[in-house]
């Protein structure tokens, strides 16, 4: 009997990369998709890593792959855009050893700038693509994954979805198949893709691709499922589960665990006996498209959304017509934004900037939080490392504004895809500023190391990416860095940059405060001195309230300190920023000095 456990689909996916005899893996990490990858380099038998991007990952599991082993790639829905370039010619070049590469999609956008769906690109690359719904098939189709791969000479694609990410359900665990390495045998016509050759190995693909089709009308992941036949649903993913939980035996199913491509035969023959047949897919209309191209008569975003993810209660009601009682909670529950954490260097980077009354062209990070009020510093935020480029454009359009406009970026960003912008900015000649918030790890995503932190993904120590010295390298002479925890300082530079007509980097260098090795002060504490200004809340730290207001001349001291500022002990860490910004020095160290 086979040992089982409770695994989130990323830790199965990683399980079943290591029992497939994977041997190299480079991602970039992305919500929903970073735990594979994570999970991966607890196994000693795979050489782990992160990449600066996806791109640059993708580029090196390819080559792993022609090396002759067994390698693998994850990313984030976004992060297949970064990759496409070497994704679609990867697709012309095949593989020696398998290549399997995750994208995990973001439907209703937990954390993502957009909702895209990612098994267009496994069209327009001419790619497999497996999905799977639950842990157990994330395990079993990695597998399947390498021995597609290599039968057909193929990357594949397995994509996954949030819910399927970081879902956990029962998979089995099975031992690891050691893989012997394959031999490398030298071949331009197949691996140089030049024009002559790529027009050859354009013919295999479309070959290949028919071969594919065949295999999708009869292999075990796509299979037909039938109960109550007068109503019929095709679904594949996570919406496979919610189906089945939304309307059970009161309707047949075709299940697709193969996305692309898409068979034919099997679903004429399920339509053929299904009364009424509904697509249920999330966000774009693929499998209902491929359906209607076929000649079949089936329902889909007629009745269901493009938009966001589905539930079992979006698809109970939208084709049953019934909705299941549910209790309210009749409390008054606060609303909750996201809020950069207490104590957060980037939060006092942003007031100066607010104090100044820049334009400032935003990137992808935690510090994208900057744009939520009360400080409200960001103008727009459109991918990793458009805020440099853009910034450049604008600056380019209005020089006469150049002044009064920052571009901000975080320092794995920058190194994701940063440093190109830079470049362009010093080649082209623009008076830009650059802001790099260096916050010593990768946030957002949940503290990864990165190029410029020092450390490996398994923590080893290694070299570290200079950001001074790259900057200068690449023709920035002004670059100069400050600590944002020191406000008087940080606004002296950024007026001194920008008073300049010439290219600069600021680097606003203090570490995440949730990093283990950060040793958080003494929260400070509010004295008598404080007039109820309110000018600490312009901050927005989590960690300072105004307690209600009384009628004046209240006797008691509990009522005198109503309408002042309190800090909660609990969650200051003593940063003092809030001290700096108080005219009456109400924001106290225990020591009684000034914070």
């Amino acid at each position: 009997m086979s040992k089982k456990d409770l695994l989130l689909g990323n830790e199965a996916v990683a399980r079943g990369l290591w029992e497939a005899g994977c041997r190299f893996v480079s991602s970039y990490p992305g919500t929903p998709s970073t735990e594979i990858t994570e999970s991966v380099a607890e196994y000693a038998e795979i050489d782990a890593e992160w990449a600066p991007n996806e791109k640059v990952a993708l580029e090196a599991a390819l080559g792993a792959a022609i090396a002759g082993v067994r390698s693998f790639c994850g990313m984030k829905h976004v992060g297949l855009n970064v990759a496409a370039d070497p994704l679609f010619t990867a697709s012309y070049t095949g593989v020696n050893a398998g290549l399997v590469i995750a994208v995990a999609d973001d439907p209703g956008m937990h954390s993502s700038q957009n909702e895209q769906d990612s098994r267009h690109y496994a069209r327009a690359a001419k790619l497999p693509m497996l999905e799977p719904s639950d842990s157990e098939e994330c395990r079993a189709f990695a597998k399947l994954a390498y021995t597609l791969s290599e039968e057909y000479d193929t990357p594949v694609l397995l994509r996954l979805s949030t819910r399927v990410s970081h879902s956990r359900s029962i998979t089995a665990l099975e031992q690891r198949g050691e893989i012997a390495v394959r031999a490398y045998e030298k071949n331009l016509r197949k691996y140089v893709m030049m024009p002559a050759m790529a027009r050859e190995r354009h013919v295999l693909v479309e070959e290949r691709t028919e071969k594919l089709r065949a295999w999708a009308e009869s292999c075990d992941v796509n299979r037909a499922e039938y109960h109550d036949t007068s109503i019929g649903v095709i679904c594949a993913g996570i919406n496979y589960q919610y189906a089945k939980e939304a309307l059970g035996s009161k309707a047949s199913y075709y299940k697709l665990g193969c996305v692309y491509p898409l068979p034919e035969q099997a679903l004429r023959d399920f339509c053929a006996v299904c009364k009424t047949v509904y697509v249920a897919e999330d966000l774009d209309d693929c499998i209902e498209l491929h359906c209607r191209a076929l000649g079949l008569n089936v329902r889909g975003k007629d009745v269901l959304p493009r938009l966001g993810e589905f539930s079992q209660g979006l698809l109970r009601k939208a084709i049953l017509g019934e909705t299941l009682p549910a209790r309210a909670l009749d409390l008054p529950l606060p609303a909750r934004p996201p809020v950069l954490c207490p104590g957060c260097p980037h939060r006092s980077l942003f007031y100066v900037l607010k104090k100044l009354g820049v334009f400032v062209s935003g990137d992808i990070g935690c510090y994208t939080l900057g744009a939520l009020q009360p400080l409200g510093m960001m103008d727009t935020c459109v991918c990793m490392g458009a805020s440099v480029s853009a910034l450049h454009g604008r600056n380019k359009a209005l020089p006469e504004q150049a002044g009064k406009a920052v571009a901000v970026i975080g320092d794995s960003t920058f190194a994701h895809s940063g440093v190109t912008g830079l470049m362009n900015i010093a080649y082209n000649r623009s008076s830009s500023v650059v802001v790099i918030l260096d916050n010593s790890i990768t946030g957002m995503t949940g503290h990864q190391q990165n190029p410029t932190t020092g450390r490996t993904l398994q923590g080893d120590v290694t070299a570290a990416v200079d950001l001074e010295a790259l900057c200068s390298a690449v023709g920035v002479q002004d670059v100069r860095v400050v600590d944002p925890y020191d406000m008087q300082a940080t606004e002296a530079a950024l007026r001194s940059a920008l008073a300049k007509d010439a290219p600069a980097v600021v680097i606003s260098r203090r570490p995440c405060v949730l990093l283990k090795e950060v040793k958080p002060k003494p929260p400070l504490r509010v004295n008598a001195a404080c007039a109820g200004c309110k000018q600490c809340m312009r901050i927005g730290c989590p960690a300072i309230t105004i307690t209600e207001k009384t009628e004046p001349g209240a006797a008691s001291i509990a009522a005198r300190s109503k309408g002042k500022a309190q800090i909660d002990v609990t969650q200051c860490i003593g940063c003092g920023v809030c001290g700096q910004m108080c005219k009456f020095g109400a924001m106290e160290q225990p020591e009684g000095g000034r914070g």
